[in-house]
Protein backbone atom coordinates (compact mmCIF):
# COMPACT_ATOMS: atom_id res chain seq x y z
CA UNK A 1 0.00 0.00 0.00
CA UNK A 2 2.56 2.47 1.14
CA UNK A 3 4.74 1.86 -2.14
CA UNK A 4 1.98 2.03 -4.57
CA UNK A 5 1.29 5.66 -2.67
CA UNK A 6 4.98 6.94 -2.88
CA UNK A 7 4.44 5.50 -6.84
CA UNK A 8 1.14 7.98 -7.23
CA UNK A 9 3.07 10.63 -5.27
CA UNK A 10 5.95 10.51 -7.12
CA UNK A 11 3.93 10.60 -10.53
CA UNK A 12 2.22 13.47 -9.30
CA UNK A 13 4.89 15.54 -8.60
CA UNK A 14 6.53 14.59 -12.55
CA UNK A 15 3.15 15.57 -13.99
CA UNK A 16 2.75 19.06 -11.82
CA UNK A 17 6.42 19.37 -13.10
CA UNK A 18 6.09 19.39 -16.51
CA UNK A 19 2.54 21.23 -16.28
CA UNK A 20 4.95 23.96 -14.73
CA UNK A 21 7.64 23.50 -17.36
CA UNK A 22 5.25 24.15 -19.84
CA UNK A 23 3.90 27.13 -17.97
CA UNK A 24 7.39 29.20 -17.71
CA UNK A 25 8.04 28.00 -21.27
CA UNK A 26 5.01 29.49 -22.81
CA UNK A 27 5.03 32.52 -20.65
CA UNK A 28 9.11 32.56 -20.90
CA UNK A 29 9.63 32.84 -17.45
CA UNK A 30 13.21 31.35 -16.42
CA UNK A 31 13.48 27.28 -15.56
CA UNK A 32 15.37 28.14 -11.49
CA UNK A 33 16.35 25.24 -9.54
CA UNK A 34 14.64 27.41 -6.86
CA UNK A 35 11.16 27.41 -8.47
CA UNK A 36 11.21 23.82 -8.67
CA UNK A 37 12.32 23.19 -5.11
CA UNK A 38 9.57 25.14 -3.93
CA UNK A 39 6.78 23.30 -6.19
CA UNK A 40 8.74 19.85 -5.47
CA UNK A 41 8.17 21.06 -1.47
CA UNK A 42 4.58 22.06 -1.84
CA UNK A 43 3.90 18.94 -3.76
CA UNK A 44 5.47 16.26 -0.79
CA UNK A 45 2.40 17.19 1.63
CA UNK A 46 -0.70 17.84 1.56
CA UNK A 47 -1.38 20.39 4.51
CA UNK A 48 -2.12 24.06 4.57
CA UNK A 49 0.95 26.08 4.70
CA UNK A 50 1.54 29.58 5.07
CA UNK A 51 4.74 31.66 3.50
CA UNK A 52 7.04 31.76 6.46
CA UNK A 53 5.88 28.23 6.91
CA UNK A 54 7.00 27.48 3.38
CA UNK A 55 10.20 29.65 3.85
CA UNK A 56 11.29 27.72 7.38
CA UNK A 57 11.27 24.34 5.57
CA UNK A 58 13.07 25.56 2.47
CA UNK A 59 15.67 26.33 5.00
CA UNK A 60 15.55 23.24 7.27
CA UNK A 61 16.40 21.20 4.32
CA UNK A 62 19.32 23.58 3.64
CA UNK A 63 17.63 25.26 0.05
CA UNK A 64 18.21 28.85 1.03
CA UNK A 65 15.54 31.24 -1.21
CA UNK A 66 14.81 35.08 -0.45
CA UNK A 67 11.37 35.84 0.18
CA UNK A 68 11.21 37.91 -3.32
CA UNK A 69 11.83 34.07 -4.82
CA UNK A 70 8.78 32.50 -2.70
CA UNK A 71 6.79 35.17 -3.39
CA UNK A 72 7.24 35.57 -6.94
CA UNK A 73 7.61 31.89 -7.56
CA UNK A 74 4.08 31.10 -5.38
CA UNK A 75 2.65 33.91 -7.85
CA UNK A 76 3.33 31.72 -11.12
CA UNK A 77 1.96 28.28 -9.20
CA UNK A 78 -1.32 30.57 -8.82
CA UNK A 79 -1.49 31.87 -11.76
CA UNK A 80 -0.92 27.99 -13.98
CA UNK A 81 -3.05 26.67 -11.00
CA UNK A 82 -0.88 24.39 -9.57
CA UNK A 83 -1.24 26.30 -6.03
CA UNK A 84 -4.90 26.91 -4.43
CA UNK A 85 -4.78 30.55 -2.06
CA UNK A 86 -6.88 30.85 1.19
CA UNK A 87 -7.65 33.56 3.25
CA UNK A 88 -9.51 31.81 6.15
CA UNK A 89 -10.82 35.38 7.56
CA UNK A 90 -7.33 36.38 8.88
CA UNK A 91 -4.97 38.67 7.15
CA UNK A 92 -2.57 35.71 6.64
CA UNK A 93 -2.74 33.71 3.44
CA UNK A 94 -2.75 29.68 3.34
CA UNK A 95 -2.12 28.01 0.28
CA UNK A 96 -2.47 24.33 -0.40
CA UNK A 97 -1.58 22.24 -3.91
CA UNK A 98 -4.18 22.23 -6.27
CA UNK A 99 -3.50 19.03 -8.13
CA UNK A 100 -4.81 15.52 -7.22
CA UNK A 101 -6.24 16.94 -3.89
CA UNK A 102 -8.93 15.46 -2.82
CA UNK A 103 -12.11 17.70 -2.46
CA UNK A 104 -12.49 18.82 0.69
CA UNK A 105 -14.15 21.55 2.77
CA UNK A 106 -12.78 23.88 5.82
CA UNK A 107 -13.84 24.24 9.55
CA UNK A 108 -12.16 27.40 10.98
CA UNK A 109 -11.92 28.25 14.59
CA UNK A 110 -13.41 31.72 14.66
CA UNK A 111 -11.36 32.39 18.34
CA UNK A 112 -8.13 30.35 17.43
CA UNK A 113 -8.18 30.67 13.54
CA UNK A 114 -7.71 26.46 13.85
CA UNK A 115 -8.60 25.46 10.34
CA UNK A 116 -9.14 21.26 9.95
CA UNK A 117 -10.23 19.75 6.71
CA UNK A 118 -13.76 18.12 6.38
CA UNK A 119 -14.35 15.46 4.01
CA UNK A 120 -18.26 14.64 3.56
CA UNK A 121 -19.21 12.96 0.30
CA UNK A 122 -22.88 13.85 0.34
CA UNK A 123 -22.53 17.52 -0.07
CA UNK A 124 -19.33 17.19 -2.08
CA UNK A 125 -22.21 15.36 -4.59
CA UNK A 126 -24.71 17.97 -3.50
CA UNK A 127 -22.87 21.24 -5.07
CA UNK A 128 -20.66 19.28 -7.67
CA UNK A 129 -24.40 18.32 -9.18
CA UNK A 130 -25.40 21.89 -8.38
CA UNK A 131 -26.42 23.55 -11.78
CA UNK A 132 -25.87 27.32 -12.11
CA UNK A 133 -27.59 28.73 -14.51
CA UNK A 134 -24.61 30.86 -17.12
CA UNK A 135 -21.87 29.75 -15.47
CA UNK A 136 -19.63 26.56 -15.15
CA UNK A 137 -17.78 26.06 -12.12
CA UNK A 138 -14.10 25.13 -12.17
CA UNK A 139 -13.63 24.61 -8.43
CA UNK A 140 -15.07 25.53 -5.00
CA UNK A 141 -14.12 26.29 -1.67
CA UNK A 142 -16.52 25.96 1.34
CA UNK A 143 -15.39 27.62 4.69
CA UNK A 144 -17.71 26.77 7.51
CA UNK A 145 -16.79 29.22 10.57
CA UNK A 146 -17.48 28.46 14.47
CA UNK A 147 -15.91 27.01 17.35
CA UNK A 148 -13.46 24.16 17.62
CA UNK A 149 -14.20 21.75 20.39
CA UNK A 150 -11.12 22.84 22.43
CA UNK A 151 -12.06 26.23 22.65
CA UNK A 152 -15.73 25.33 23.18
CA UNK A 153 -14.77 23.82 26.15
CA UNK A 154 -12.71 26.91 27.14
CA UNK A 155 -15.04 29.20 26.63
CA UNK A 156 -17.76 27.51 28.22
CA UNK A 157 -15.45 26.35 31.63
CA UNK A 158 -15.01 30.49 31.50
CA UNK A 159 -18.56 30.90 30.99
CA UNK A 160 -18.36 33.37 28.22
CA UNK A 161 -20.14 30.43 25.68
CA UNK A 162 -23.77 30.09 25.74
CA UNK A 163 -25.32 27.86 23.31
CA UNK A 164 -28.69 29.19 21.88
Amino acid sequence: MLKISMEKENKVRELVRQKFTEYLTANKFRKTPERYAILDLIYTDQRHFDMDTLYEAMNERNFRVSRATLYNTMQLLLECHLVLKHQFGQNLSFYERAYNNDFHHHLICSHCNKVQEYKDAELKTAIQNKKIKGFIPEHYSLYIYGLCSACARELKKNKKFNKP
